[in-house]
């Protein structure tokens, strides 16, 4: 009879599951015993930047990927991380050691008392075995419910004396196994989606992160030009689902009611796709929706069709409603929009550059198939406005607001993208909620560009200020940081840039080694 250890990496093999991103504890250790020479262990040093790189890895490629975490203190460090993968909708199987089966009554040291508990409610489920027969069974069926619709992270408790244990009889069953995705919408539905959009007056386009992570980027183009419409990327963009510099597109929506329906005033029908209604962050009240507009919402998340608090919404497959929806309409006969026009080069002061100066700089000598990981608040809109996105898969960022993502995504995007070039652009605030990430970079040989946007200050909280009316508050400055010094601490190649012709000539080199860099650009504060 097999062990469930040996059952248990069969199951992993066949899934695809056989990178592990980790930091292991004694729990965990019997688990990683035998290592197999096929898989391939990722360290990080610590938890959250563990679930950031997993995240990035698993949205990247578009597979569940596998995260081993040790017992509640692990698990508790990640929690933040698995904030951003809730929202974004990423499939990762989340694994944590617990303690030995007899030692959880009197709460032995390292015990995770009602584990299941810890994690919710930011998996789609958690679970602990009831028996060390149940281990392969349990993580088979995480591994498939973290990969249907709608995706998700999920989280199993394995007490660390069950590995050795013989499995049930019937575990190879579970390598058979497959679990398929049928939600497709009926040609009653389609047809009267199709025939709404062909009667409205002045339609707009709404495109969320679900686009871009079934990659159906090319089909909302296509439904665009054949509908003449404008599109915008839904508030709260985590991903890009439109190419940035299409004629249609008008950038990406506020995070905040009454200045949403104001930039949707004319438009009588709303067609979201792939997003909540609305991802909302800033507190600005009105109606949801302008005078005569109506709402249609097509996602493949129940809950998020529920919750809604207006329009009507469609749960199924996004991919498959959208050739459906393709093969029904015709051209309109409207003009299409006017491409927006393309904002001006700044000035920069002597001693830093402007965010728009870099994101021009990234925009001219970046390879066009970059992958952006992005994780600076304050400068989201002009990022938008300046740099072009046209393919999928080509811009992250965190999905709940939780920072410490960009570091450890973006060594996990390019793990999962080998073939591109992975550029982090990292606010300095951002960057110090997982610094440690340069150091799997460094050891895993991960040719991620990281660019510093230095400016001293919690630029995002500053205008935030603003808006509360809050004046003067501590704790918004972090000067004194130099990370230059902290990458050559964890092993990555470093330059300090402050003048243009230096970031050029730094992002040139680092986009041609096959090693880490880090570039440090002390910028200007702008609001986002």
């Amino acid at each position: 009879m097999p062990s469930v250890h040996a059952i248990t990496y069969q199951l992993l093999r066949r899934r695809g599951l056989t990178t592990v991103f980790g930091n292991p504890g004694s729990n965990e250790l019997p688990f990683l015993k035998d290592f197999p020479e096929d898989f391939r262990y990722v360290l990080g040093l610590h938890e959250g930047v563990v679930v950031g790189m997993a995240d990035g890895y698993a949205q990247a490629s578009g597979r569940p990927a596998l995260v081993n975490l040790h017992a509640a203190a692990g698990s508790g460090n990640a929690m933040g991380a698995l904030t951003n993968a809730w929202y974004s909708h990423t499939p990762l199987v989340v694994t944590a050691g617990q303690q030995a089966r007899e030692m959880l009554g009197v709460e032995a040291m390292l015990a995770n008392v009602d584990a299941p508990q810890l994690p919710r409610p930011l998996v789609k489920w958690s679970y602990e075995p009831a028996c060390p027969a149940d281990v392969p069974r349990a993580l088979s069926q995480a591994i498939h419910i973290a990969g249907l619709p709608a995706r998700g992270p999920v989280y199993v408790s394995i007490p660390h004396d069950d590995w050795d244990k013989p499995a049930d009889e019937d575990a190879e069953a579970l390598l058979s196994r497959t679990v398929s995705d049928a939600g497709t919408p009926s040609a009653a539905q389609l047809d009267a989606l199709a025939q709404r959009l062909q009667d409205a007056r002045n339609p707009v386009l709404v495109l969320g992160p679900e686009v871009d992570a079934v990659a159906a980027n090319a089909l909302v183009a296509d439904l665009a030009e054949r509908l003449a419409v404008p599109v915008w990327v839904a508030p709260s963009a985590s991903r890009c689902p439109f190419p940035t510099r299409h004629a249609s597109f008008r950038g990406v929506l506020p995070a905040a009611v009454a200045g949403l329906a104001r930039c949707l005033e004319g438009n009588d029908l709303i067609v979201a796709i792939g997003t909540p209604v609305f991802r909302y962050h800033q507190y600005d009240p009105g109606r949801y929706l302008p005078e005569g507009a109506t709402l249609v919402q097509l996602t493949s998340d129940p809950q998020e069709a529920a919750r809604a608090p207006m329009g009507d919404a469609w749960v199924g497959d996004i991919h498959a409603t959208l050739e459906g929806l393709l093969t029904r309409l015709t051209a309109v006969d409207r003009p299409q929009p006017e491409p927006r026009p393309r904002p001006a080069a700044v000035e920069d002061p002597a001693d830093r550059l402007a965010p728009e100066t870099v994101f021009d700089v990234l925009d001219a000598l970046a390879p066009e198939d970059a992958i952006y990981v992005k994780e600076s608040t304050s400068t989201v809109t002009v990022f938008w406005e300046r740099v072009e996105m046209r393919h999928p898969g080509s811009y992250f960022f965190p999905a709940a607001g939780g920072l410490g993502f960009g570091m450890p995504a973006a060594v996990g995007v390019q793990l999962a993208s080998p073939e591109r070039r992975v550029i982090g652009v990292i606010g300095d605030g951002s960057a110090n909620y997982a610094i440690t990430a340069l150091w799997t970079a460094a050891q895993y040989r991960i040719p991620v560009v990281f660019v510093i946007l230095r400016n001293d200050t919690y630029g995002a909280l500053r205008w935030f200020t603003r808006q509360f009316d809050a004046g003067e508050v501590p704790g918004l400055d972090v000067p004194g940081l130099d990370f230059c010094s902290l990458a050559r601490g964890y092993g990555v190649e470093a330059r300090f840039t402050s003048r243009r012709e230096e970031f050029e000539d730094a992002l040139r080199d680092a986009l041609t080694a096959d090693t880490p860099t880090l570039i440090e650009v002390p910028t200007t504060t702008i609001e986002p």
